[in-house]
């Protein structure tokens, strides 16, 4: 017996199938998945880790009638492959036509964006209620990783439902694993009732007024068709638990889930990178300069949300930092507020955070840290237009969002020397919070000595006339744009203003008889440094022309095109200057 995965167009096409032929399906789908994973890259363990779990989702249920929400939906792959998108995985040609996450765009099977962790059930909720207020009957599914429920707004949201008094299904898929290993209280509770097969007495989901139902094969269809049937159609708040394994089927994404949370493209017989990367990086200057700093001050502490890898914290780094390594799990709020009581207690915290994710915390940052005035330290990782590219991962909002806090420092570094210089200031300062962000795209080198007042600008290139004020990775280009210039016969001063959370004065003042200057941001125009120039400069007649991005959320963008479009290339500033 074969199974044509492109005859697969909906769930209907598998709800007469019996329990030997979805056996043959999942397996099926797990050898695609492998086989575009491989080859394009992608979320590989959460993926591999639910084939089964959601095979026996859309058999059982009756989507897009009945709703499911999936948490973070970087695990929504064989949920796309079932519900019309099978192309996009089994031919190379179309492995672009979706995105690696839910996408209202791509289909009514898909009910949000969602890239961010922990929002599922407060989504399913208001679902839930929607759908009570208007007289429904469907059932709605919010289905979650053990990892997402650790997140505060997850277990806010698991502490309400339960009073909606009507049908919400939590699939709470437990795989033992965050990104990286889980860290808190929480897990040892889920242990305990992985141990006990789901009986132990000790139930917070029973305890909060969930109907309980454990599946310790999680990955076994029949288990699974049974525990979704009991759940279905209840007039109440239901949990379904299941123990599924991370990585599946792939040795090496079983055997290093870890790594195998999100991959590159790999061999798929060894996982060896198929393009290994030699080149230097700023994670792992970062990893190496926190491990210098732990070893050298017992009073550093390393912190982060559950995102190590992000920043070069291999589990080597993590073990060699032992008790000044803090991971909270996926909460950035919890992180973020600790680091707040840290810094009043006397020891120096450096959050390490993904731009995109920082923002989840925004009134930790500026409520808990920012008002009380306290010196600790966030090193921000892709906050760029050279970084993530997907709609719900950009970071490229950052300095709008964080520059503006009152008592924060905001600094942009532009080389590896000035990186290291601001994160050894950040740390020895006590009398601010300071925020860096990590420059995006190649690392970039200066032979000259750092300038260390890190509230002045620096002059790079001295000029006349002409101003280009660029910011990280943005100097570069206009550096290449001030040589453009200098072939026309044009002298501009290229400056590295490495603050944006304020304006050195002195420094634009000296800019006061120019006709033109430019700032030129990794970010979205609207909030950020360049506005502030501009508004310093107004009164004295200059034109400030303010280039960055545009106040939009970008998808999948390639690079070159969005500097092309926002005016950013070298061959258009050196035009815009003139």
């Amino acid at each position: 017996m074969e199974i044509n995965l492109k005859d697969i167009h909906s769930p209907a096409d598998i709800k007469g199938l019996d329990l030997e032929h979805l056996h043959l399906l999942s397996g099926e789908l797990r050898a695609a998945l492998m086989r575009k994973l491989a080859a394009h890259g992608g979320h590989v363990g959460p993926n591999l880790g639910v084939v089964e779990a959601t095979v026996a989702l859309h058999y059982v249920f009756d989507a897009p009638s009945d709703k499911i929400v999936f948490d973070v939906s970087h695990q929504s792959y064989v949920h796309k492959m079932l519900t019309g998108r099978i192309e996009a995985f089994i031919d190379p040609a179309k492995y672009d036509d979706v995105t690696g996450y839910t996408c209202p765009g791509e289909s009514d099977y898909d009910l949000f964006e969602v890239g961010h962790t922990s929002t599922s059930i407060s989504l399913a909720t208001g679902l839930a209620k929607a759908r009570d207020l208007k007289g429904g009957k469907e059932n709605v599914i919010a289905f979650i990783g053990d990892a997402s429920l650790g997140g505060g707004m997850a277990l806010e949201a698991l502490n309400y439902a339960p009073e909606l008094g009507s049908n919400i299904i939590i699939i709470l898929n437990d795989n033992q694993m965050s990104i990286a290993e889980n860290h808190g209280e929480l897990y040892n509770h889920l242990a305990e009732l992985r141990k006990t097969n789901g009986t132990s007495p000790n139930n917070i989901f029973k305890a909060l007024g969930y109907e309980y139902i454990y599946v310790g094969e999680g990955n076994d269809l029949r288990a699974l068709i049974h525990a979704y049937k009991a759940a279905k159609d209840q007039p109440r708040a239901v949990l379904v638990h299941i123990n599924t394994m991370k990585g599946m089927g792939l040795p090496c994404a079983e055997s290093n889930q870890e790594a195998f949370h999100f991959a590159a493209p790999f061999d798929l017989k060894t996982g060896a990178p198929a393009n290994p990367l030699d080149a230097e990086s700023y994670d792992d200057m970062f990893a190496r300069k926190m491990l210098e700093h732990t070893r050298a001050d017992k009073n550093v502490a390393v912190m982060t949300a559950g995102t190590p890898g992000a920043f070069g914290l291999t589990p080597a780094v993590r073990d060699a930092m032992g008790s000044q390594y803090i991971d909270t799990g996926i909460a950035e709020q919890d992180c973020v507020t600790m680091a707040a009581g840290l810094a009043k207690g006397g020891v120096r915290p450096v959050m390490g955070v993904v731009a995109t994710f920082i923002q989840r915390a925004y009134d930790q940052l500026s409520h808990d840290v920012a008002i009380n005035n306290l010196p600790a330290v966030f090193v921000e990782f892709y906050g760029s237009l050279f970084g993530m590219n997907d709609m719900t991962h950009l970071g490229f909002f950052d300095i709008a969002m964080i520059s503006n806090i009152p008592n924060i420092r905001m600094l942009a570094p532009a080389t590896a020397e000035e990186y290291i210089a601001m994160l050894d200031y950040a740390i020895g300062q006590t009398d601010h919070p300071v925020v860096i962000r990590t420059p995006g795209g190649a690392v970039s080198h200066q032979s000259t000595p750092v300038n260390t007042d890190f509230t002045r600008y620096d002059i790079v290139e001295e000029g006349a006339d002409v101003a280009l004020i660029a910011e990280g990775p943005m100097l570069g280009i206009a550096r290449k744009a001030a040589a453009l210039l200098r072939d026309k016969g044009v002298t501009p001063t290229v400056i590295n203003p490495r603050i944006l959370s304020q304006v050195d004065t002195e420094c634009l003042d000296t800019l006061k008889g120019y006709r033109h200057v430019i700032t030129v941001e990794d970010g979205i125009i609207d909030g950020g440094f360049g506005q502030k120039v501009a508004s310093y400069l107004a009164p004295t007649g200059i034109r400030v022309t303010c280039l960055g991005l545009k106040k939009e959320f970008e998808d999948r963008y390639k690079v070159a095109d969005l500097l092309r479009d926002n005016s950013l290339t070298p061959e258009q500033i050196a035009e815009l200057a003139i």
